[in-house]
């Protein structure tokens, strides 16, 4: 059997700043026909930056969804047309204040499959040297250094939460 599910049409819902939200009618891979909530995302870069070989920098904000501030990598949309590449040394920088001598890609996550088309691409920051912090000017953030084994040990106690920044561990 073929998991293929042909779209019959779509209606638009909702577009916001950036997301837009779908119904798409879909014919299952048996023949019957079932409904579907998609957000479309233009995709995203996340960061993990290596201050040295054991030490990384996270971001701390607040997220209003969850209604509480965590620790993540430092991370951002795309751009309409940027390359992935482009916006992980931009949203460093905005992010955290720290250009990356280099950046090498890890690998793409999707965040949530079953409802959001959104790709996240993974980039792994090193040989970092101060540059200039800029935030979006709704964005509050402080950034904190940890080793990676803290890291590694905040995820297994339930402090990091967010799924970018577990995902980009297994790369490491």
């Amino acid at each position: 059997m073929k998991f293929y599910e042909k779209t019959i049409n779509e209606k638009h819902i909702y577009t916001g700043n950036y997301l837009e939200i779908l119904n798409v009618y879909v014919e299952l891979p048996d023949g019957n026909k079932s409904n579907r909530d998609i957000i479309k995302h233009p995709g995203a870069c996340a960061i993990i930056p290596f201050l040295d070989n054991e030490t990384v920098l996270l971001v701390e904000q607040f997220r209003k969804p969850l209604e509480k501030t965590i620790l993540e990598i430092p991370a951002g949309k795309l751009d309409k047309d940027e390359e992935p590449l482009k916006c992980a040394y931009r949203e460093l920088e905005e992010e955290t204040g720290y250009k990356a001598e280099s950046m090498t890609y890890l690998g793409s996550i999707a965040t949530a499959p079953g409802f959001c088309d959104e790709i996240i691409h993974l980039y792994k920051a090193e040989n970092l040297s101060l540059g200039a912090k800029c935030c979006d000017e709704d964005e509050f953030t402080q950034v904190r250094s940890f080793s990676l084994d803290e890291v590694k040990s905040m995820v297994k106690s339930g402090d990091i939460i967010d799924t970018k920044t577990i995902s980009v561990l297994a790369y490491l």
